[in-house]
């Protein structure tokens, strides 16, 4: 393969690997739901069901990461080395996901379960917004600028600049915290479709589950189309044939007409999303199968917008400081060596996402009961 489709099949894969993390992000949708819990019981069968998945959007998250950091080097390190206290902010909150779970339970721990209960919304809400604010640097830009030329400089060595903030200045953006909070209600309806295909308890469960979503769902469907006019509205940056970058009114939803099959893949993803909210509202109640289409459809549609976001020569991390620093598939990638051999081993990706699909079939061949509470080893 040319280097050109090398860095094109590494976009695609980890626009894969995006949508799939935005979809398990109902984790941490869920964790912001345990205080609607009608009793000890109830809480304990939420956070035992999500218990089951955390570590798997985790793993997500870190794959993603390393992906982006195998294929494309130049923006982990202007990312990660200068947005510092964003991306901090969000790794602490993930950390306190892990050990509320790890700890929740264990006997004489000092702080109460309610302490660890708190750790676990404040994860929920924190890292569902922070990660879209993330993403939304990419759709919007960050204030850094980048010079390789400084590699060879053994006083200074530091290829990308940023403002002083390092990253914050991020969450003080509007249009950031819009992609946050569409992020943080899409994970909270998959919760509530969630709850309602993996518990089974009386009647007050599915009917508080099936309430939720249709609270967050609205919320959510609002703001995805506030958020969409924005990005389709925004300017947006092209890679010329010799280099230079431009900017380009509309970019955005200029990909999405060039690319038709990526446009029909987004209005597929977010009809099935629609419809699984119109359908649970208006099947009975006991209708259990709303996870799977907002789930699939969810996939659909983030996989389109990661496809437009650095496709068709597309900057995906725009710089407001400098026009030029901007990143694109083209000139932030590792090389055509790597990226070959990174090719190969991305080949054995299906198997471990069977593992998981197994392993997941596994844990939700039985529904959650309250009686299993009472008998359950292993309670998070």
């Amino acid at each position: 393969m040319e280097l050109h489709d090398l860095q094109t099949y590494w976009w695609i894969l980890i626009s894969i690997i995006g949508a799939l993390l935005v979809f398990l992000l109902f984790v941490q949708g869920g964790q912001t739901l345990l205080y609607r819990a009608n009793g000890v019981t109830m809480r304990q069968m939420m956070i035992n069901s999500l218990g089951r998945k955390w570590e798997i959007t985790f793993t997500t998250l870190v794959l993603f990461g390393g992906a982006f950091f195998a294929a494309f080097p130049l923006f982990y390190s202007t990312t990660f080395g200068g947005a510092y206290w964003l991306w901090s902010l969000i790794l602490l909150s993930f950390v306190v996901q892990a050990f509320s779970y790890e700890f929740r339970r264990k006997p004489g721990n000092l702080f109460g379960r309610r302490f660890y209960d708190i750790l676990l919304f404040i994860n929920g809400c924190a890292g569902c917004i922070l990660l879209g604010v993330a993403v939304g640097t990419m759709f919007f830009g960050a204030e850094f600028t980048i010079a390789k030329g400084n590699i060879a400089n053994a006083e200074s060595p530091m290829i990308s600049t940023w403002s002083n903030t390092h990253g914050i200045e991020a969450i003080y953006s509007l249009k950031n915290l819009l992609v946050g909070f569409t992020v943080l209600y899409l994970a909270r309806t998959q919760a509530a479709f969630y709850f309602m295909n993996n518990l089974d308890g009386d009647q007050v469960i599915m009917s508080r589950s099936r309430r939720s979503m249709m609270i967050n769902g609205g919320i959510f469907v609002v703001l995805f189309l506030i958020m969409m006019s924005f990005i389709f509205a925004a300017t947006g940056y092209e890679e010329q044939p010799d280099g230079s970058i431009i900017a380009v009114k509309y970019k955005y939803f200029y990909n999405m007409i060039d690319m038709w099959w990526i446009g029909l893949i987004f209005l597929a993803g977010v009809t099935t999303v629609v419809f699984s909210i119109i359908y649970t509202i208006l099947t009975p109640e006991h209708n259990r199968r709303g996870i799977w289409y907002c789930g699939i459809g969810t996939v659909l549609t983030i996989f389109a917008l990661f496809c437009i976001l650095g496709l068709n020569n597309t900057a995906y991390y725009p710089s407001l400081l400098d026009v030029n620093s901007s990143l694109t598939i083209t000139n932030s990638s590792s090389s055509q060596y790597t990226l070959t051999v990174m090719s190969y081993a991305s080949l054995f990706v299906p198997v471990v996402l069977a593992y998981i699909g197994y392993v997941w079939y596994k844990f939700d061949s039985e529904h959650i009961t309250p009686e299993e509470m009472d008998k359950e080893d292993h309670l998070y």
